[in-house]
C-alpha cells in the first residue's frame, strides 16, 4: 500500500510540473566571474563565492580574464535597540545584514546596482551573554544564506 501511495504522489507531482529545486543554473556571461570587493573576509563573499561555484561558475581572480564582473559595492551587518526595559536594559535587538551589489560584462551591465538588505530580532537576557552571542552569530550566518539565495536567483532569471 505504502508503495503505490508513493507512487502516486509522484505521479501526480511530475504531471503538475513540479521539479525539485536542483544548483541554479547560470547564464553563460557568469561563465568566469570575478568577485570586486574591498573585503574578502565577509560572511557574504565567502557564501556567495561557494554558492558561484557550486553552480558551475569559474571565480576568476583577475578582472581580465573574467567574462563578468560581480561588484559587492557595500556589505555591512551590525544590530540595534528594538526595545529596552522599565530599567533601560536592551530586552530586544535586531541584526541586519545589508549588501549592494550589481554585475556588468565588458560591454553591458547584467544587473543594475541593487540592495538587499535583510533583518532578524531576537530576544536579550544579561543573564545568557555567551548564549545570546552565538544566537545573533547563527542569524547573521542565516540572513547572509538568505541574501545568497536571493542573488542567485536574480543572477539565474538573466
Amino acid at each position: 500500500m505504502f508503495k503505490i501511495s508513493v507512487a502516486l504522489v509522484t505521479l501526480l507531482l511530475s504531471g503538475c510540473g513540479f521539479q525539485l529545486r536542483g544548483a541554479a543554473t547560470m547564464s553563460p556571461e557568469l561563465a568566469r566571474t570575478y568577485i570586486e570587493t574591498n573585503d574578502r573576509r565577509t560572511l557574504f563573499y565567502r557564501e556567495l563565492n561557494e554558492a558561484l561555484r557550486s553552480s558551475g561558475v569559474e571565480i576568476v581572480d583577475d578582472p581580465a580574464d573574467s567574462t563578468a564582473i560581480f561588484s559587492i559595492n557595500a556589505d555591512d551587518t551590525g544590530q540595534r535597540v528594538l526595545s529596552v526595559s522599565a530599567r533601560n536594559v536592551p530586552r530586544e535587538f535586531e541584526v541586519f545584514y545589508t549588501v549592494v551589489y550589481g554585475v556588468t560584462t565588458s560591454d553591458k551591465v547584467i544587473l543594475s546596482p541593487r540592495t538587499q538588505t535583510l533583518t532578524r530580532d531576537y530576544t536579550w537576557d544579561e543573564t545568557l551573554v555567551l548564549g545570546k552571542e552565538k544566537e545573533e552569530q547563527l542569524l547573521r550566518e542565516a540572513i547572509v544564506d538568505d541574501l545568497t539565495r536571493i542573488v542567485l536567483i536574480q543572477l539565474s532569471a538573466l
